[in-house]
């Protein structure tokens, strides 16, 4: 009995150490939004000011920049889940040796640095007299994003009873119907799963863009030039704002998910 409650509160001092590490930054983050001072930072504490907000709202680039970041990651969005689902369902029909090799084809863009992709990706459109852009920014982003949806959908394929997509075969259905009403609704977990870090992941990236963008800076790109040139709170501002959103549309969902589950 002593063990285990050693154990126990073992375990709530590291729960409680890991979400004292994961989120102590973004509190800081957020208090700094406050501090009226030009530096992003609570210490010296010079009082307590809401004049960052107005400097967020003036800040026509970050704003710009943050569209960008949008656009690009809902391109990627509608890009990569397609082809990552495609991906995962062929790979799911693939047996033997074949199936190691393509799969690790598959895996490639994910485990080369993002620099090189980068890199690549603009090299090899720009023989196409393809530039700097959007939608290169959405290409290349996707060459590697694809392959977290490929696994997240693959995963969930794995537990997938075959015999009910036969069965219904077996009862007149097409491949179609089969997919629409059996797999799809089976696989709309992962996929919408996979859809938010897909999203995620474009939207928070730096290295593949810095290389494809062109003129069309994202909100990764621009803050890390105002990094050099002179970080003010007004980014704290932004973070704090999308932090918000994040937080309410995760209330929002578990409250839906709640309810369907009573219904």
């Amino acid at each position: 009995m002593k063990s285990d409650s050693i154990l126990k509160w073992g375990v709530r001092f590291y729960i409680g150490v890991f979400f004292l590490y994961l989120f102590t930054p973004l509190i800081v983050m957020g208090l700094a939004t406050f501090n009226d001072s030009r530096f992003p930072t609570i210490s010296p504490w010079r009082g307590a000011t809401l004049k960052w907000f107005d400097a967020l709202a003036q800040d026509g680039a970050m704003w710009e920049a943050l569209g960008n970041s949008v656009v690009v990651a809902a391109g990627v969005l509608l890009v990569a889940v397609p082809i990552g689902v495609c991906c995962a369902l062929f790979l799911s029909t693939v047996e033997g040796k074949g199936k190691t090799f393509l799969y690790s084809l598959m895996m490639s863009p994910l485990l080369t640095p993002g620099v090189i992709v980068g890199i690549s990706t603009l090299i090899f459109w720009r023989g196409m007299s393809v530039n700097g852009g959007i939608m290169l920014t959405v290409i290349a982003q996707t060459t590697f994003i694809a392959a977290y949806v490929m696994l997240m959908v693959l995963a969930r394929l794995q537990r997938f009873d075959r015999t009910l997509e036969n069965a219904a075969l077996s009862l007149g259905a097409t491949q179609w119907q089969a997919f629409r009403r059996i797999l799809l609704p089976y696989l709309k977990p992962a996929i919408f799963s996979a859809a938010a870090i897909a999203f995620l992941q474009s939207f928070e990236n730096y290295n593949t863009t810095l290389f494809v963008k062109g003129y069309d800076t994202t909100l990764t790109v621009y803050i890390a030039s105002k990094v050099r040139t002179g970080l003010t709170p007004a980014v704290n501002a932004l973070g704090l704002v999308l932090i918000a959103i994040t937080v309410v549309l995760a209330v929002v969902y578990e409250l839906k998910r709640r309810q369907e589950q009573k219904a």
